[in-house]
């Protein structure tokens, strides 16, 4: 039985949106809980959003194997990756896992846990620019360019990679959830156990 699904795109396309909805949806698929070596933002709780881990802790859990795979952003000095006991934990309580992982831990998921991957795609990157500029007024036009052109790269060359591809339309949620729950239901996913 599949049981790790992995729903990528770049910041700003809807994913964590389509991912509450699907798990609204059917409880029994649950959400990755990844780990980072960042700082906790306001309202944020270790162990629901993230789990919040310093350097050391991160690296030590990484050579010992409980870091599946990571992401390292040199510009903020910060890791992100897969904490194995959290996926194994959901697994083993017959869970739906939905990965919200970049490529290498989509590659990983796929090779590993024989993941399905669904990347998001934004209706048009004007549309993706006003999602943006929404969730973070306080952005420059400088961060702004910077957060679209990362994805502009992620769409041309990480995307192709990907087992399918829903471009998230501007005000149809529901709709792009039916397609998402579809790919999952023809991949084998048992979403209503």
């Amino acid at each position: 039985m599949k049981q790790v699904a992995v729903i990528a795109g770049p910041t700003g396309s809807g994913k964590d949106t389509l991912i509450t909805e699907v798990i609204k949806r059917y409880p029994r698929c649950s959400r990755l809980i990844t780990a980072t070596t960042r700082a906790m933002r306001p309202g944020e709780v270790n162990g629901v959003h993230y789990h919040f881990f310093d350097k050391e802790f991160f690296l030590a859990a990484l050579e010992r194997g409980d870091i599946l795979e990571y992401n390292y952003r040199p510009s903020l000095d910060t890791y992100y990756g897969t904490y194995r006991p959290e996926l194994e934990k959901q697994m083993s309580n017959g869970r739906i896992v939905l990965a919200q992982v970049q490529m290498v831990g989509a590659t990983y998921l796929k090779e590993h846990y024989g993941a399905t991957t669904i990347f998001i795609l934004p209706s048009s990157f004007e549309m993706l620019e006003k999602r943006i500029r929404a969730r973070d007024p306080q952005l420059t036009d400088e961060e702004v360019m910077a957060r679209l052109n990362i994805a502009r790269q992620e769409v041309q060359e990480d995307a192709p990679r990907y087992d399918y591809h829903i471009t998230n339309e501007e005000g149809q949620i529901p709709k792009t959830v039916d397609e998402l729950v579809g790919i999952l239901t023809k991949e084998g996913y048992n979403l209503d156990a």
